[in-house]
């Protein structure tokens, strides 16, 4: 999915477009969906794309929302990501490169992996 920089502005707040299209995040614990308990598949903000199952995710006191694994591999790309000198894994949506947070090795079983996701990256679509 490709849109303009003016599309996406019209479609996002600036703050989504800010997380989103430029690879921001947002303060921890200030989000959305940090403390979120509803039952659903968390999709992509900027194109609906399904990425994470309710079910998967945890409190890992982090301040982001957290999951063990995305609802499909093929959902997310996971790219190097060198910036403020560290080395993290960033994670995109595959469908639209949006910048959804990154992806840590310190999670639970059984993956034993952390998707710290911003809530600005995410929708909460109830389950049917």
């Amino acid at each position: 999915m490709k849109k303009t920089e003016a599309q996406w502005r019209a479609e996002l707040s600036e703050d989504e477009f800010r997380i989103t299209r430029e690879k921001g995040t947002e303060r921890a614990f200030t989000g959305e969906y940090n403390g979120c308990k509803a039952d659903g598949i968390y999709a992509c903000r900027c194109c609906g794309e399904a990425l994470f199952d309710a079910s998967t995710k945890y409190d890992s006191g982090s301040g982001w929302p957290s999951f063990y694994q995305p609802q499909m591999s093929s959902a997310v790309a996971e790219h190097k990501d060198s910036s403020h000198g560290m080395t993290r894994v960033e994670v995109t949506c595959q469908a639209c490169d949006a910048h959804l947070g990154h992806v840590f090795p310190d999670g639970p079983a059984p993956t034993g992996l952390r998707y710290c996701i911003n809530s600005a990256s995410l929708t909460l679509k109830p389950r049917d």
